[in-house]
């Protein structure tokens, strides 16, 4: 590929604000996100990282690129017990550049959204607009933090990635994510927010994809701390769990975290993440996630609401809920992965203390084909232990 090669690149290999999403520029840019849109930091301690040693594999080498074949995939680290078991680079990724982790980063926001209310520093039954009285004459109103965490609040918003206008290019226009057009008023997530005033069913009731409300979870955390968003994450989540690296996460215009979507760590640092999840929330001895909280995520998710929920179509056959950002197969031996669209997952197993994160830049935002094949792989990693 020649994308942004050349000093400079020629136009046509140019990855832009308005094609870093789409193949093949994607492949460059998922892992150079801050050259395209700006971000903040979320700062590490590297004189505390969180050491990981080499294992031995589980599966072979050949088994490994077979059961990737298609995916396109920027690159997997594989955890068993702590020690890397596996670890591959595409696309001119390496271990130490940072990848885009699309919806996964709204499960980060579930982690830190548990580790907040351990502190006392945010009330998870307490109504949205306690914090955020702006949205009182919104589709918010009545809506608990707890309804946000598990996507059941009652706000009308067609998560479609293939619209090429509507709401939710509105939205990506608002995140930094779409360049704005001639004639367009430059709007702002906590602006967007405001204009979600059509309910379409009550609070607390099917599950119910909308990426915008987790984006104003993310101000609501601001609006409870007194803190921004990347510095929260930093100190409560980034820095105990002995990240190696500094992530980051993009921002709107006026510096409003993309809490939904826009979080770009590497692939050590997200394994770190759930190593930490598949440890009971415990690093060397310290809780940094409640216990309780991860219990919860694993136990109390509601099934009926999945079931009349937006995704269970999207996966026939599976037993699954959703809880505070996290999809989950419940049972005595669950597992627990959050989910990006164009490939990216963590996958944990707190049981077999299997870990799986898996960047990808593939061109279809959901697929049918390569979805499949990495819950194959998954299973199979989890058989072999």
């Amino acid at each position: 590929m020649n994308i942004m090669q050349g000093f400079p690149p020629l136009e046509e290999d140019r990855a832009t604000l308005a094609n870093w999403r789409q193949q093949p520029f994607s492949s460059w840019a998922f892992h150079h996100v801050r050259e395209i849109v700006p971000s903040a930091e979320i700062a590490n301690d590297p004189a505390d990282v969180w050491a990981m040693e080499e294992g031995a594999p589980i599966l072979s080498a050949d088994e490994i690129e077979t059961a990737i074949e298609g995916t396109q995939t920027d690159a997997l680290v594989v955890l068993r017990q702590g020690r890397i078991a596996h670890e591959l680079y595409r696309n001119g990724m390496g271990a130490q550049d940072p990848h885009i982790l699309m919806s996964v980063s709204k499960s980060m926001l579930g982690l830190l959204a548990g580790i907040l209310a351990g502190k006392g520093l945010l009330d998870i039954e307490a109504e949205v607009t306690r914090y955020l009285p702006e949205l009182a004459a919104t589709a918010y109103a009545g809506a608990t933090v707890r309804d946000a965490l598990d996507m059941r609040v009652g706000v009308a918003f067609e998560e479609d990635y293939e619209a090429t206008g509507g709401p939710i290019i509105a939205y990506r226009k608002a995140a930094n994510w779409n360049p704005v057009e001639p004639g367009d008023a430059p709007v702002d997530l906590r602006g967007f927010q405001s204009m979600l005033t059509e309910s379409d069913g009550p609070h607390g009731g099917r599950f119910h994809y909308v990426s915008p409300v987790t984006d104003m979870l993310a101000w609501l955390m601001e609006r409870a701390t007194g803190t921004r968003y990347a510095d929260l994450m930093a100190e409560h989540l980034w820095r105990p769990v002995g990240a190696e690296r500094p992530g980051y996460i993009t921002v709107d215009r006026i510096g409003g975290p993309r809490g939904a979507g826009g979080m770009c760590l590497t692939a050590r640092d997200l394994a770190r993440v759930g190593r930490l999840m598949a440890s009971g929330g415990q690093r060397d001895g310290r809780q940094v996630i409640p216990a309780g909280w991860l219990d919860d995520i694993a136990t109390q998710g509601d099934r009926a609401a999945w079931r009349q929920g937006d995704f269970a179509e999207k996966f026939p056959g599976y037993d699954m809920c959703y809880r505070s950002k996290w999809y989950v197969h419940p049972g005595e031996m669950p597992l627990i992965h959050g989910l990006g669209i164009h490939g990216q997952f963590l996958f944990v197993d707190p049981v077999r203390e299997l870990v799986v994160a898996w960047f990808s830049s593939e061109a279809e935002a959901v697929s049918e084909t390569t979805g499949p094949k990495r819950f194959e792989l998954v299973a199979r990693l989890r058989a072999a232990v």
